[in-house]
């Protein structure tokens, strides 16, 4: 595949990214978005449909995955490094949807700063921001 073309390609990917942040309200279901921009510290946890929360956070962590792979598999052009990807977005999500569900389930205001970082993880592309140097990383030394 021609330079120029991937570099496009992998600019695309990156505005779905942004895109996908930017249209959060509108796309996903997550009355937390709104929560943890006032001052959620001093206030109750608001009012959700835990089904509906998990299903599209989940969808967001789908698509912020699939464009972070698409993007790795562009810059480094290595089918070993997307398949170890795989395993490391679906051990994060496991891993990750755990202590998300359990502080849905029961928030206390003394874990919303926990809670918050969790979720976090959960719907920013954070995954490909710490691959990607790792991977480039790694590549430079072999």
């Amino acid at each position: 595949m021609n330079k120029v073309l991937t570099y496009i390609i992998i600019g695309i990917l990156l505005l779905c990214l942004v895109l996908i942040r930017a249209f959060e309200n509108v796309l996903f279901y997550d009355p937390y978005l709104t929560f943890f921009e006032s001052d959620y510290l001093y206030m109750d946890s608001p009012r959700r449909e835990i089904a509906k929360l998990v299903l599209f956070t989940t969808l967001r962590f789908v698509l912020n995955t699939i464009i972070s792979l698409g993007v790795l598999y562009l810059i480094f052009k290595d089918d070993s490094i997307v398949k170890f990807s795989v395993i490391i977005f679906t051990t994060a999500f496991i891993l990750l949807l755990i202590p998300f569900l359990y502080f849905v389930i029961n928030p206390r205001q003394e874990d919303y700063y926990l809670f918050f970082n969790i979720r976090r993880f959960l719907i920013q592309p954070i995954g490909l921001i710490l691959l990607l140097p790792a991977f480039y990383y790694y590549k430079l030394n072999r």
